[in-house]
């Protein structure tokens, strides 16, 4: 008998990829303007030149263990007390300048002091530009009177808690938040889902996990033994890691639950 619906937030509910891709084009095209540059290569460029200064800080493995991605930081502030994240804080301000600075140079303007200026717009646009899929509150409002809810999400408890402050109205509907930088681990982690059972008083075979990341959300619920709905809105190809329950939209939750009620 499930009781509970475990969610992951960042393209699961919240359309983080549309949020990160609208505050590049909206930076990218003020370079446009000002210097000339195609603002799809210039975002491309930047996306590479972050991908590639983020692994290379001594900070990355934790960031792979905790789940942070470059772009989280190229606009989080990592205002957490946990010692790795004081860390972040230190590097992100030169990180973001070089990553924008690099950006440019890799199109031809060798200019720091406008790297610097974008690096200070990109978290402006983002904190602008909150996207949650349409179908999420609808989906939310029909679950909460039969079930209960956790969000369990990878990253900085400073950074996710500014995403639910900027969409404040979905904090309301979950029981529990789950946030693996306060944890200390990460999905794939099985131990953090085991944490997320404890919070709930709950055993594995009474909730289900739903998540738009094979290897982090999918992956960590197999691992800890809990049923999985992988939401595949953009018709990924899968991998061997084998979700329960695969469907497009989050309304596609309702006859899922609806059929594990009678069996």
């Amino acid at each position: 008998m499930i009781k509970a619906v475990f969610f992951d937030l960042d393209d699961t509910l919240l359309w983080d990829q549309k949020s990160v891709k609208e505050a590049f084009v909206a930076t990218c095209k003020v370079a446009e303007e000002r210097v000339g540059t195609d603002h799809e290569k210039l975002e491309e460029a930047v996306r590479d030149a972050a991908r590639a200064l983020y692994s290379s800080y001594e900070t990355y493995p934790f960031t792979q263990m905790i789940g942070i991605n470059p772009f989280e930081g190229l606009w989080g502030n990592f205002l957490d007390d946990q010692e790795d994240f004081k860390k972040m804080k230190e590097i992100v301000p030169t990180y973001r300048k070089e990553a924008w600075t690099t950006g440019l140079k890799t199109l031809g303007i060798d200019d720091a002091v406008f790297g610097a200026e974008l690096a200070e717009r990109f978290p402006q646009e983002r904190r602008k530009l909150p996207f949650v899929y349409e179908e999420t509150f609808e989906t939310l409002d029909g679950l909460k009177e039969t079930y209960q809810l956790l969000l369990l999400t990878n990253g900085s408890p400073d950074l996710q808690k500014t995403k639910l402050e900027i969409t404040s109205e979905l904090v309301p509907y979950f029981d529990k938040i789950v946030i693996s930088g306060d944890f200390g681990r990460g999905k794939p982690d099985p131990t953090i889902f085991e944490h997320a059972l404890s919070l709930m008083n709950m055993n594995k075979d009474e909730v289900i996990m739903v998540g738009d990341n094979l290897m982090t959300d999918i992956l960590g619920a197999n691992r800890a033994g809990i049923k999985t709905v992988w939401i595949n809105r953009h018709d990924k190809e899968p991998n061997d890691v084998i979700p329960t329950y695969e469907i497009k939209h989050l309304e596609e939750l309702f006859p899922i639950l609806e059929d594990m009620k009678v069996k």
